[in-house]
């Protein structure tokens, strides 16, 4: 299968690139720089040159393609809800070209689209327009899209993790680095969903090759991680030391963090691993942190 790939030079894309290679597709990346081109060539890709802020310089490559696989993302949480918008619009795009075509869109979101506000842990049928989070903009587009009667599925990610990046652990970190101090809001009792990248690239094989349209797949190995045994690891593993912030003082230190800093993200995945036969192998988050090379990142402190 030929497969568009957006993000295929980042820290997901990249592994989904080995991924589907290895499995006998053949993939076009798509390319934002020169760098990120000559990547791609060197991995065994070929290249599609475009970018976000245009739209349009998308849809040639997903018009060429037997399927489309979207994870690239502007990561700017400064700007996360402009991001967001963005994110709609280049789906809206790919979707445009795909559609009068059973070719599959597949589409990347977060699991705490998957929270319905009611229950304790996110479902993969669960789906609420009136997310508190701005990422569900990806989804209403991609509902919009599979009304349209294009092919579309979605994949939601967790905290992606390997010993150099962690999601939005990585940039809790950097935080406490900032900040000189490891904070938890309250006890820390708030649990994160993970699953290390080269399970979640395995999954999205499987949904290019086995899945359903209009399903929702979630990419968890671990249904949810303490944040309290993370920011332990990380306040030892940096020689700094851990308090405990009321609710009250969170935005006061974490900033715009606040808002993922005190969430729920649990999420499961029987029914994914139910329906795709996906078992995650790879190392848990809090191994990940423990073999984490810390020195790079004290060294900016």
């Amino acid at each position: 299968m030929r497969v568009f790939l957006t993000g295929a030079s980042g820290f997901i894309g990249s592994r989904i690139l080995t991924e589907l290679l290895a499995a006998g597709h053949q993939v076009t990346g798509l390319a934002r720089s020169e760098s990120s081109a000559q990547a791609l060539n060197r991995a065994g890709a070929d290249v599609h040159r475009g970018t976000l802020d245009d739209p349009d310089t998308l849809a040639a490559g997903a018009e060429r393609a037997d399927a489309v696989i979207h994870t690239a993302f502007d990561h700017d949480f400064h700007r996360f809800v402009e991001n967001c918008e963005k994110d709609r619009r280049v789906i809206h795009a790919l979707g445009q070209a795909l559609k009068g075509s059973d070719r599959p869109l597949i589409i990347t979101s977060g699991t705490g689209i998957g929270d319905d506000g009611a229950m304790a842990i996110a479902q993969e049928h669960q789906f609420k327009a009136g997310n508190h989070n701005p990422r569900v903009a990806t989804e209403i587009e991609g509902n919009a899209l599979f009304a349209e009667g294009v092919n579309v599925q979605v994949v939601r990610l967790p905290q992606v993790h390997d010993t150099r990046r962690q999601g939005l652990i990585t940039l809790y970190i950097q935080h406490a680095i900032e900040k000189g101090v490891v904070a938890c809001i309250g006890e820390g009792d708030n649990r994160w969903s993970a699953a290390h990248v080269s399970d979640v690239a395995a999954l999205y094989r499987r949904v290019l090759e086995d899945g359903e349209r209009g399903k929702r797949y979630h990419a968890v190995a671990e249904e949810g991680v303490p944040l309290r045994q993370i920011a332990e690891i990380v306040a030892r593993k940096l020689s700094l030391p851990l308090i405990a912030l009321p609710p009250s003082e969170a935005e006061a230190h974490f900033g715009w963090f606040a808002i993922f800093a005190g969430l729920n993200l649990r999420a499961s995945s029987a029914w994914t691993r139910q329906q795709l036969g996906w078992h995650p192998t790879g190392p848990g988050l809090l191994e990940d942190l423990e073999h984490m090379d810390y020195a790079q990142l004290e060294s900016s402190r």
